[in-house]
């Protein structure tokens, strides 16, 4: 049986830092995408194999709390996990982690839509039935 959490490690570098060596707050975001990419792929889902079908997946709302800071050099744990799934979005609640102290999270929908038309459509089923075995 799969997880129903899955957790992402990543390295702060510089370029994902301000001046002071603070991660940028915007660079959290960056750090939940990779966590949920890098999840479906393990869940054998390639986002390219959907954009070529004219599928996409984008976020629609972000709630995100910043508690404490992360540094250059910095090895957090992106901790994520799939708490609402429905037709055409799902929603991911996630947390970034250092040395076992939640430093920011987030709470971030997620909508299916046809590129073409530029509207919601449904989830395929294929991705469905992989996310529902997590969730």
């Amino acid at each position: 049986m799969l997880e129903t959490k899955d957790q992402f490690e990543i390295r702060v570098y510089y370029e994902d830092t301000d001046a002071g060596g603070i991660v940028y707050y915007a660079n959290y975001l960056k750090f939940f995408e990779r966590a949920r990419t890098e999840w479906l792929r393990k869940l054998n889902i390639h986002q390219s194999f959907f954009l070529e079908q004219n599928l996409g997946f984008v976020v629609r709302k972000v709630e995100m709390d910043n508690l404490a800071s992360a540094k250059l050099d910095d090895a957090l744990v992106v901790v994520s996990e799939i708490s609402e799934i429905k037709r055409a979005s799902l929603i991911f609640q996630q947390k970034i982690m250092k040395n076992q102290q939640v430093i920011c999270t987030a709470k971030i929908r997620i909508a299916c839509v046809n590129l073409l038309l530029a509207k919601p459509c449904s989830i395929p089923e294929s991705i469905l039935g992989a996310l529902k075995s997590v969730s």
